[in-house]
């Protein structure tokens, strides 16, 4: 559950949070529960073209992550927490819009 600071990844990005979960699921993943309460922080601000959508405060994934693929074709990679108890970051590599709350403002 997120503290109200945030939205949840799920409220900002419905779609997507759901095919993460299924993707998850289908791998027998246990990391898909933690999907419906992932807080959404926003754009990462890295660099200019840096296209991640945080789900923790910058600074806070290890150097574990998750490579999901459809057909073959990694489309979303996960980047988790040192302990691997949960996403800090996604970065979707299909070319998908993502829409408006997924662009760096200013």
């Amino acid at each position: 559950m997120t503290d109200g600071l945030y939205p949840r990844l799920a409220d900002a990005f419905s779609a997507l949070a759901t095919e993460i979960a299924e993707l998850l699921c289908a791998e027998g993943e246990p990391l898909a529960e933690v999907i419906a309460d992932l807080p959404y922080y926003g754009p990462c601000t890295c660099t200019a073209t840096c296209m991640n959508l945080l789900t923790a405060p910058p600074g806070s994934a290890g150097s574990s992550m998750i490579q999901l693929e459809r057909d073959g074709v990694d489309i979303i990679w996960l980047s988790l927490d040192p302990c691997r108890t949960t996403i800090t970051d996604i970065e979707v590599l299909d070319g998908r819009d993502l829409g408006p709350g997924a662009q760096r403002s200013g």
